[in-house]
């Protein structure tokens, strides 16, 4: 209330000062000016005051000066103005347990018309808000046509709104049983050492509410678990309350229109820390010089390395290996070469115990020899067919490199394989292939072999 009396104190003191500007000023000096006209030329002022059509014809000239004023719009006070109101927020009343509204605005602009100071006091004392007035309304196939409302708070102000109606339609509210899943979120600002052994949720299942079309589009209901908790920096179980849940539908995009009861849950998180020894394997791009093979490879000076790897027990179990490439092409000249290698983690990997290694390798001259391979699998054949090598019962296959590795390879260690992917009912001649981990050789296959397959 004192705000509003200190507002109307504002109002009435400028419009004072207006019309003293305007009108007591210029008159007082005008009869000032006329006073010290007439004391000069020895005329009585009372003698002109004190007669009867004095006070009238005065009347009459202010009130004609006060009228062309306010017709010519001087006073700024009377003067229509408008303004836009942006982004006024929309209530809706409805039932809104028994119906879900499609097509409500979340915001709409008003335009206030009226004076100056009308607006002002309008927006100070104004909710702002605009009304949806569903209440009287029941659900049907077809869209309504609802004309937006706005309380005004001055009388005198008129209001446009942009949009002034909007069409929405309204169905029935509906409940179905659903599911719960989760998602971990922010797994990255989790220690790398650690890693989610398990989850459980306190619920499986919650209740959906909406219309029946968006119900229908419901694929999953996840809690979204965000591990960007300081709390969780120690291997251990946790309580984490207030996760969110939210309804996807097949492509991944979240369904805003349904209520999920509750819209939060609690779930139990266990963190431990999981961790593999693995051997570091150095793979090579790019050709050696003509003549010239990998004699040995050290790395850290030794000829095997592992390091440790960390992530969930599942996805560990699965890694043998930590690769690095080294880049060999235009070497084996010079006799050694070292290189100095950032040792990167391997998909599902969360942490790695080394970052970096030195790896030295010594070329010397290339040798070759032939071993005759009788044993060849078969990899990626359909489910349902028998693949049979026909023709031949062994595959020449000629191993290079320096004499001292050359010399340790047999057939038992050569892993020769035939890829059936895509084949069909038929006679083939396919590409016979080496499964080769040892940077250090080469195998080349010189012909093909032809394969029957058939219905088994």
């Amino acid at each position: 209330m004192k705000t509003i009396l200190n507002l109307f104190k504002k109002i009435i003191l400028g419009i004072y000062r207006i019309i003293d500007k305007l009108l007591i000023t210029p008159i007082s000096r005008l009869i000032f000016n006329i006073k010290e006209y007439l004391k000069a030329h020895n005329i009585k002022l009372d003698y002109i005051i004190n007669r009867p059509n004095f006070i009238i014809y005065v009347s009459l000239i202010l009130a004609v000066v006060v009228f062309l004023l306010i017709d010519s719009r001087v006073i700024a006070l009377v003067e229509s103005e408008a303004e836009v109101l942006t982004n006024v927020p929309v209530k809706a009343n409805y039932n809104e347990e028994a119906y879900v509204v499609e097509g409500i605005p979340k915001t709409v602009d008003i335009v206030l018309i009226g004076r100056k100071s009308d607006i002002y006091l309008a927006k100070q004392l104004g909710t702002n808000m605009v009304i949806l007035d569903l209440s009287d309304y029941t659900a049907r196939s077809s869209a309504y046509k609802v004309y937006l409302s706005y309380t005004k708070s001055i009388d005198s102000i008129n209001y446009k709104l942009d949009p002034s109606y909007v069409s929405v339609t309204i169905k029935d509210k509906v409940s179905v049983t659903k599911s719960v899943n989760y998602d971990l979120v922010n797994v990255d600002y989790l220690n790398e050492r650690l890693s989610v052994k398990s989850v459980e949720l306190a619920k499986s299942e919650v209740v959906v509410k909406g219309s029946e079309d968006y119900l229908d589009n419901i694929a999953t209901v996840k809690a979204l678990i965000d591990l960007k908790d300081n709390s969780l920096n120690d291997a251990g179980t946790y309580d984490i309350s207030n996760i969110p849940l939210l309804a996807y539908d097949s492509k991944g995009r979240i369904i805003e229109e349904v209520e999920i009861v509750p819209t939060t849950m609690t779930a139990t998180v266990t963190l431990d820390t999981y961790s593999k020894s693995v051997p570091i394997n150095v793979l090579t791009t790019g050709n050696l010089v003509t003549g010239k093979s990998i004699a040995s490879i050290l790395i850290n000076n030794s000829n095997t390395k592992s390091v440790n790897i960390y992530g969930d027990e599942e996805t560990i179990n699965g890694i043998t290996s930590v690769p690095v490439t080294i880049n060999v092409a235009g070497q084996g000249g010079n006799g050694t070469r070292t290189y100095n290698v950032t040792i990167n983690k391997p998909n599902g990997v969360r942490s790695v115990s080394e970052t970096k290694a030195t790896i030295t390798v010594t070329f010397g001259d290339e040798k070759q020899k032939e071993v005759n391979i009788s044993n060849v699998s078969q990899q990626n054949l359909a489910s349902g067919l028998v693949a049979n090598i026909v023709g031949t019962d062994s595959v020449n296959v000629i191993v290079k490199g320096v004499q001292s590795v050359i010399d340790s390879v047999t057939e038992n260690n050569i892993n020769a394989y035939i890829d059936l992917e895509g084949y069909s009912v038929g006679e083939y001649d396919v590409e016979v292939k080496i499964d080769n981990k040892d940077p250090r050789i080469k195998y080349v296959v010189s012909s093909t072999v032809k394969v029957r397959i058939s219905n088994d």
